[in-house]
Order: structure tokens, then sequence, then C-alpha cells
């Protein structure tokens, strides 16, 4: 399926985004145990965060974070 950034919803595109990062970020912390030196604490809420999103938990929505950071 080809679809044109153009042609998706405000909502369809947000959740594309948000895979991608999640995909990316799951790329680069794959197997970080190993090959990173974290402080405690980042590594406690990188692998808390891992768990959540392996049993379906999305996070925040981006409109939320928009709104937080004070963008939108």
């Amino acid at each position: 399926m080809t679809t044109l950034v153009a042609q998706m919803t405000k909502d369809e595109l947000i959740e594309v985004i948000e895979s991608i990062i999640e995909r990316k970020l799951f790329e680069i912390f794959t197997g970080f145990e190993e090959e990173v030196e974290l402080k405690q604490s980042v590594r406690d809420r990188l692998l808390r965060q891992k768990r959540m999103v392996a049993q379906g938990e999305r996070g925040q929505s981006f409109d939320s974070v928009v709104q937080q950071l004070g963008l939108g």
C-alpha cells in the first residue's frame, strides 16, 4: 500500500511517526545492557519502558507532549 503524506489524516501521520520513532529507539537500545554504560536510573527507566511497550502500552500521545512543551 502506498499512501502519500498529503492523503493521511493528522492521526494517521502521528501514528506513523510514533511507530518509526519507537522502532528506531528499539533498534538503538536492543542489547544495550552489554554495550553501553548508563546511570542506573536511566537503565531502570529504559527497561521499564521496554516492558511497557512489550505489553502494548504506547505512552503519552503526541498532542499531550506538544502541549507540555508549549509547542502547540
